[in-house]
């Protein structure tokens, strides 16, 4: 099982056919008070008697819910297909950074996807309704965002240049807005950053692959987090490459 996501994830530019169902979930967040939309993605031929993994798909800093990934991904819905898998992509904000910010309640993104979009999904849609048939990824903000611990949730945990250690930019894609300036509350970025939650991290319970280019600025504490991996024995799946 492990292997079949980690082939999910790393290959989402390689088949090109399309032909899944496309739905816009809408689901009201009692924690932020409003209500927040999601992308569905179903296989073709799907039947609600059907138990299918689900893969939630979360999006980068600015990029939109409801087009990024199949604007970046030609072969995402393909792969839909060939897979016979339900993909999901919340909608995560402008700057959301996924966190229950606790500089500003009205962010709670970390509570809305994983106690509020997950049970919408799950009673809406046929579902493999537990970790085993559930895997979370994501890009850049995304990426921190799917490795932001909930190994009781997820079985798998996918990165694609995340941002998993954020306390070398401080001044950077609205985080200040939601942990608070790091001058002014620098242990709220010390255990909101995802290299120091290493220690949550239960043997063997989440399966991790990320990857990153090897010109792009979250390059560096992505090798600095498969090195802290590597160093506690942590199995993962780690790729860089030109780019």
């Amino acid at each position: 099982m492990k292997h079949w996501w980690i082939l999910f994830l790393l290959s989402c530019c390689v088949w090109q056919t399309k032909a899944v169902g496309i739905d816009t979930l809408t689901v009201y967040s009692p924690s932020m008070r409003k209500n927040v939309d999601a992308l569905v993605l179903c296989p073709a031929g799907y039947s609600p008697t059907k138990k299918y993994p689900v893969v939630y798909l979360l999006h980068g800093y600015s990029d939109a819910w409801n087009n990024g990934w199949l604007k970046n991904c030609d072969g995402l819905e393909a792969l839909i297909d060939h897979y016979e898998m339900i993909v999901v992509c919340p909608d995560g904000g402008f700057s959301s950074w996924y966190y229950d910010s606790p500089e500003d309640p009205s962010y709670k993104y970390e509570t809305f996807i994983t106690r509020e979009l997950i049970p919408a999904v799950d009673s809406r849609f046929g579902t493999v309704a537990d970790r085993t048939g559930r895997a979370v990824a994501g890009l850049s903000m995304g990426g921190h965002g799917a490795f932001y611990r909930h190994q009781e949730i997820f079985g798998v945990a996918g990165s694609m240049s995340g941002g998993v250690d954020i306390r070398s930019f401080p001044d950077r894609w609205d985080i200040a807005l939601r942990l608070g300036p790091q001058n002014q509350y620098p242990e709220r970025w010390e255990s909101h950053t995802i290299i120091n939650m290493l220690d949550l991290l239960k043997p063997n319970s989440l399966a991790l692959v990320f990857d990153c280019g090897t010109e792009d600025f979250f390059y560096d504490v992505n090798v600095a987090l498969h090195a802290k991996l590597l160093d506690r024995k942590i199995p993962h799946d780690f790729y860089s490459r030109p780019g």
